[in-house]
């Protein structure tokens, strides 16, 4: 079993910056992927970000470039997102999950672990 546990939300204007951190603990392996993931009241749960553990390979969903970063500390196997310059439409529950085969999907389905969500607020 692998368990996720998110921090770091908050309210925050808008321009202004969060970073979210997701620690795993249990059976993870050294090959698994994480991502963020984010979800708005009465809309699909939507891709951010996501990065491989093996090879640090980052993904972005295209309305976060350049603000947002997605990083890991595999000592403390923990992922990190980075988000600067929010904006209101960023508001919405941020989910962390893992997959343990090291792939990274920009769908929900595959991942085999999710974190119990935090709450990014962000006012205009």
């Amino acid at each position: 079993q692998v368990q996720l546990v998110e921090s770091g939300g908050g309210l925050v204007q808008a321009g202004g910056s969060l970073t979210l951190s997701c620690a795993a603990s249990g059976r993870t392996g050294n090959t698994y992927a994480m991502a963020w993931f984010r979800q708005a009241p009465g809309r699909e749960r939507e891709f951010v970000a996501a990065i491989s553990r093996s090879d640090g390979r980052t993904s972005y969903i295209d309305s976060v470039k350049g603000r947002f970063t997605i990083s890991t500390d595999n000592t403390k196997n923990t992922v990190y997102l980075q988000m600067n310059n929010l904006k209101p439409e960023d508001t919405a529950v941020y989910y962390c999950a893992l997959e343990l085969n090291g792939r990274v999907f920009k769908t929900p389905g595959p991942y085999d672990y999710w974190g119990q969500g935090t709450q990014v607020t962000v006012s205009s």
